[in-house]
């Protein structure tokens, strides 16, 4: 335990227990009493760091299936440091089953985490999750607690198989969906697939939002050095799970807390992070409400300018070719950080991390490791990088004010400048019940446009940006589109999807005005997204246009429609972004 200049650092728990085995106040007594009715004994807990663990395991969670063994684990650093943990079961987002989307739920669980720590008599907290809003959800309310903490990442699946073929969760999903539309294959060729995409616990392991955000987390130094990258099943994830049990007790001691650890340094080098691995859009949605919660301004356009300097060095899916299998055995993210150290001015190594070290430690003596068989390594060096440059960018333009956000790297090169008439569809359900219907006339020219998807019209903002191309296109060979809307998509997804149009339909951005015909124009290089319409002609149709009614009327749904913020604000909720007085919790 470290001191202050007044002698040894009071414990936070310690308000709860009072001082000593009889000390205290009457309430210290009822907690004490409490406390041997649970069944522990004064010595267990008495004068040691409480560590909360939080727990995002769930029955219907995949990505979490294996979480409830590894809490045993985290327990077993935090006694082996001294310390006492607490297991608290939260809120569990799972993107496989969660609708209408765990977005919509993702400050739920920031909320909960905040007021747990709050609340309980705790110094410290494991946050324990990966599958995509989980990370984001925990950090954002441990970051506003601000209590110390450390993130315990549930780790990527093993590689999908099939017919002799590695298979990546997401990515080949909706590759082989758009061959069965097409006729190519068959039912029992899908049954087949069906039972080989996701093989064990852990999340996906193609560079969907899961591994992004994850590694974003060990980027950001909320993580232990390589802990993003190791395989769920992996025996290296028990052992990382019991060394970040027992270095939260060391940082409890220390007193390194989020606020110190997620500066504006760190951030960037998350953004850095998440270039560099051809990551999830989703990111800039999440990174920007994170930092939000530091108060570190960070914003689309900053994404946008570190990307521009930033190679793409991780050949993983879907912008690569390999998994994350692949890139764990190559060396993980300390490889990958080592390499994109190369890149003058992509990282600051001075920084502080929950490892207690600065940044550089991370990845100063990482190696990437060639196969054995002599087949493509999945980390590049900057020579010889994937990309010359990240591989996502933010545009702006009359139809998207706020920003929009492509993963051009995903995208077919040809349609990165492209100009051709919409096809406005209002709703996700007009989509699906119309989209393959020849007579709409939708042709390879053709821009679709999905709108009322965003964070109110959702409700939530849906991974539903990757528009289907309809079945007579895909027959004839048609495997991409300019497809443009205020929704996300899932980070293992491809094509030229424009994301994220801020400020979306629903709150009556330029998007609501857009009818079908207009001329829309989409060049990557100028960051430019464009409605080719009249000015005049605009106003005439805003000065039209009618506020839907909400679709909430009740609940934590209403209280999400008044409250949320667009997508180029993080997606918060307007009274739980950035700093502010609450009332100290008093447990006496």
């Amino acid at each position: 335990m470290s001191e202050d200049a007044g002698g040894p650092r009071r414990l936070r728990s310690a308000a709860w227990f009072g001082e000593g085995a009889t000390g205290g106040k009457l309430r210290a007594f009822s907690h004490r009493s409490r406390m041997r009715q649970l069944g522990y004994l004064p010595e267990e807990h008495l004068g040691k760091p409480v560590i909360a663990i939080l727990n995002t395991w769930s029955d219907i969670n995949p990505c979490h299936m294996h979480l409830r063994e590894r809490a045993e684990q985290v327990k077993r650093g935090v006694w082996q440091a001294g310390g006492f943990p607490l297991e608290f079961p939260v809120a569990t987002l799972s993107e496989t089953f969660q609708k209408p989307t765990p977005m919509l739920y993702r400050n739920l669980l920031a909320m909960e985490t905040e007021e747990l720590l709050r609340s309980y008599p705790v110094d410290g907290a494991v946050l324990m999750g990966g599958c995509d809003k989980t990370i984001p959800a925990l950090l954002m309310g441990a970051a506003s607690a601000d209590l110390p903490a450390i993130v315990v990442p549930s780790g990527p699946m093993l590689r999908g198989h099939h017919r002799g073929r590695t298979l990546g969760s997401g990515t080949d999903l909706w590759a082989y969906w758009d061959e069965y539309r097409a006729g190519r294959i068959g039912e029992c060729e899908m049954s087949q697939v069906e039972c080989g995409l996701a093989r064990s616990p852990g999340h996906c392991m193609t560079m969907g939002t899961a591994s992004t955000m994850t590694a974003a987390a060990e980027a950001l130094g909320m993580a232990l050095p390589g802990s993003s990258s190791i395989p769920a099943v992996d025996s290296a994830h028990h052992r990382m799970a019991a060394a970040s049990g027992l270095r939260i007790v060391e940082l409890v001691g220390e007193n390194l807390t989020p606020s110190v650890i997620m500066t504006r340094e760190a951030f960037e080098d998350a953004a850095a992070t998440v270039l560099a691995l051809g990551g999830s859009t989703n990111a800039l949605i999440h990174l920007v409400a994170m930092a939000g919660r530091v108060g570190v301004p960070f914003r689309l356009d900053d994404f946008d300018r570190i990307g521009r300097g930033v190679p793409v060095l991780a050949d993983i899916r879907p912008v690569g070719a390999l998994l994350m299998e692949d890139f764990y055995y190559a060396g993980g993210l300390p490889a990958l950080l080592r390499q994109l150290s190369e890149v003058p001015g992509a990282l600051h190594p001075q920084r502080a991390t929950v490892a207690g070290r600065p940044f550089a430690e991370y990845y100063q003596d990482a190696e990437v490791h060639q196969p054995e068989d002599g087949g493509p390594v999945a980390i590049r060096s900057p020579q010889d990088p994937v990309a010359e440059e990240g591989g996502l960018a933010v545009l702006h333009g009359n139809l998207a004010p706020g920003g929009a956000v492509i993963k051009h790297l995903a995208a077919d090169p040809k349609l990165l400048r492209h100009t051709g008439p919409a096809h406005v569809f209002d709703s996700y359900q007009e989509l699906q019940q119309h989209i393959d219907d020849p007579a709409l006339g939708i042709t390879e020219d053709t821009v679709l446009v999905l709108r009322g998807a965003g964070p109110v019209g959702g409700p939530g903002m849906p991974e539903y940006g990757m528009l289907p191309i309809p079945a007579y296109l895909l027959e004839k060979g048609v495997k991409d589109l300019v497809r443009i809307s205020d929704a996300r998509m899932s980070g293992t997804s491809y094509g030229t999807c424009v994301l994220h149009v801020s400020p979306e339909a629903y709150a009556g951005g330029p998007l609501a005005l857009v009818r079908t015909g207009d001329r829309i124009s989409l060049d990557v290089e100028r960051r430019l997204l464009q409605l080719e319409v009249d000015g005049a002609e605009l106003e005439r149709r805003r000065a039209e246009w009618t506020p839907p009614e909400p679709k909430y009327q009740r609940g934590y749904g209403a209280l999400y429609a008044e409250h949320i913020t667009q997508a180029d604000e993080g997606c918060d909720f307007d009274f739980l972004a950035g700093s502010g007085h609450n009332p100290a919790v008093d447990p006496q």
